[in-house]
């Protein structure tokens, strides 16, 4: 295949239907059903199914950090930085400490991930494999080194605690790494371009629902292409709130009923599947790993 031809086969509206014999329409990846938009979308193929597994875990792993490690976000830095400010006020409950070593890691993740995309050209799918790799690995080493340390955190709920679930140090390194591993999330999803799939900001997609609510209301879709489309896209941004808010609430519950020690667990489970479905994706060489070069 040419470079030409994947080109038009990864966005959807390529020669398909302009040929001998052909009904003169072309298939919009709205019109293939949700679920097909999710793992098999033309322009797409399994990026958006790969991506909304990373949004749950970025609620399994905020919830964790929240909860267990002095209120500090390690995926959403615009509330870090607030938490950060907290601290500084003197408001008790919150880490300055943790907020900044969860900024500094977002910041160095940040970095190895433009790192990875230099490297990996544009092929979406080394970038997302690359990518899932290193946080995996980042977030198993935060796992290992919370099960070793015998705090609270490696057995018990936070529920019942009355103080932190793990010593001041263990709680800037565990923020550290998870934020470097979220950080490598952010810039690789930000260069992947899948709308609405930021995995760790809700804020655009919310607004995006607010107006397809009223799209689907009319009747017209993106480009004016009909309810049946303004539905799927409805549908699909929903559907990241939802994978946020499950992440999260599994997370939460794991923290506070278990121990922040499962939280990781399911962080690191979740991160291995995305990690092995996004190796078996990129196997053979497919048009939706290369996007079509924009005119």
């Amino acid at each position: 295949m040419t470079s030409a031809q994947g080109g038009a086969a990864s966005d959807g509206t390529g020669p398909r239907g302009t040929g001998p014999g052909s009904t003169g329409t072309v298939a919009t990846p709205q019109e293939h059903g949700l679920l097909r938009s999710l793992v098999a979308d033309p322009a797409f193929g399994p990026l958006r199914a790969l991506l909304l597994l990373l949004t749950v875990v970025t609620g399994v792993v905020d919830a964790v950090s929240i909860l267990a490690l002095g209120r500090v976000f390690v995926a959403n830095m615009t509330g870090n930085v607030v938490f950060a400010a907290f601290a500084v006020s003197g408001a008790p409950g919150f880490s300055l400490g943790a907020s900044l070593f969860a900024l500094a890691g977002f910041l160095i993740g940040a970095y190895a991930g433009g790192l990875m995309i230099a490297r990996t050209g544009p092929d979406r799918g080394a970038l997302l494999r690359a990518g899932s790799l290193a946080e995996l690995v980042l977030a198993a080493i935060a796992l290992i080194l919370a099960a070793a340390t015998g705090d609270p955190g490696a057995s018990t709920g936070t529920l019942h605690l009355t103080g932190d679930a793990f010593v001041p140090a263990i709680t800037d390194v565990l923020a550290l790494l998870l934020a470097t591993a979220l950080g490598i999330q952010n810039a690789v999803a930000r260069k992947l371009g899948v709308p609405d799939l930021t995995t760790t900001v809700l804020t655009m997609t919310l607004t995006g629902v607010g107006a397809d609510l009223r799209a689907v209301r009319r009747g017209t879709g993106p480009e004016g292409s009909g309810k049946k489309a303004a539905r799927a896209t409805l549908a699909r941004r929903l559907l990241a709130v939802a994978t946020m808010v499950a992440g999260a609430v599994a997370g939460a519950l794991l923290t506070l009923h278990v121990s922040p020690l499962s939280g990781l667990c399911l962080a690191v489970s979740l991160l291995a599947v995305t990690a092995t479905g996004t190796v078996a994706a990129t196997r053979d060489p497919a048009p939706w790993r290369i996007p079509a070069a924009k005119s």
